[in-house]
């Protein structure tokens, strides 16, 4: 499996295709597989690279703490070290917080910004951060198995959803605790709320109609930015990369193809 060496940890990285590079970020807890559907829907007209976040999948798990930040650093220096700069970014959830912090950081290897069920200030709300830190508390007491196991009947609800369900719960076991929670920790406190005028590439933000934060919770900081538009996803939820994969391709493709 490829690997680049970036500073303390082994960053994996799956490519396929040629031409301008698309770069695909995770979410937290997740890992490239989840990917596939549009790995195999943009291949054919894209350099497409996955990769694995620093303490998820393939990738090293350093002992903590961990930062949005660092995170974003680590997507920058492979995208150097493969020359895939300017890339078009994708990035859901925890992704969409790494892609955001890459804009700000290093704009020149940004050629756009998709954000997925994502925003630019993870946890600014009380509400948010208690969420935070109860899943952290019940990582510590309940396990890995019981977690995800409640985040799949979550993210995937329906019956039909089964087999969507128990592919999550296989992957979220293998999670590293620690590196999980680590993770987890990096998205209190962070922002770039203040820095969005800065952002002058194209954004594309999708929301699933049924995303733990709400279409209306997104419009303002769509307005924010200089140039974004925001897509909603009819009849998905937070994961809507899985649940509604068709969708997600034509519009991801149609922006893409467009930028």
């Amino acid at each position: 499996m490829p690997t680049r060496t970036i500073g303390d940890v082994d960053l994996h990285y799956e490519s396929t295709g040629a031409g301008v590079a698309v770069v695909l970020i995770h979410g937290l807890g997740s890992y490239i597989g989840d990917w596939r559907p549009q790995v195999d829907a943009l291949g054919d007209a894209f350099r497409v690279i996955a990769v694995d976040l620093r303490g998820h999948g393939r990738s090293s798990k350093p002992p903590g703490p961990y930062s949005v930040s660092q995170l974003a650093a680590d997507v920058a220096v492979l995208i150097r070290s493969l020359d895939a700069g300017p890339a078009h970014i994708v990035g859901l959830s925890l992704g969409g917080a790494v892609a955001f912090q890459l804009a700000v950081d290093a704009p020149s290897l940004v050629r756009s910004l998709v954000i997925i069920n994502s925003g630019p200030s993870f946890v600014a709300t009380w509400q948010l951060r208690l969420a935070v830190l109860l899943r952290l508390f019940l990582v510590k007491v309940a396990g890995l198995q019981r977690v995800g196991a409640m985040i799949a009947r979550r993210l995937f609800p329906r019956t039909e959803q089964e087999p969507l369900r128990r592919a999550f719960e296989e992957h979220f076991v293998t999670n590293d605790r620690r590196a999980y929670e680590a993770s987890t920790r990096a998205l209190i406190g962070w922002t770039v709320a203040d820095r969005l005028s800065a952002i002058g590439c194209p954004v594309l933000v999708v929301s699933g109609d049924r995303d733990y934060t709400p279409v209306s919770a997104k419009e303002p900081y769509v307005a924010a930015l200089p140039n974004a538009r925001l897509v909603v996803i009819a009849d998905a939820g937070h994961a809507c990369t899985l649940e509604q994969p068709d969708q997600v391709n034509r519009v991801l493709r149609t922006f893409l193809t467009s930028v």
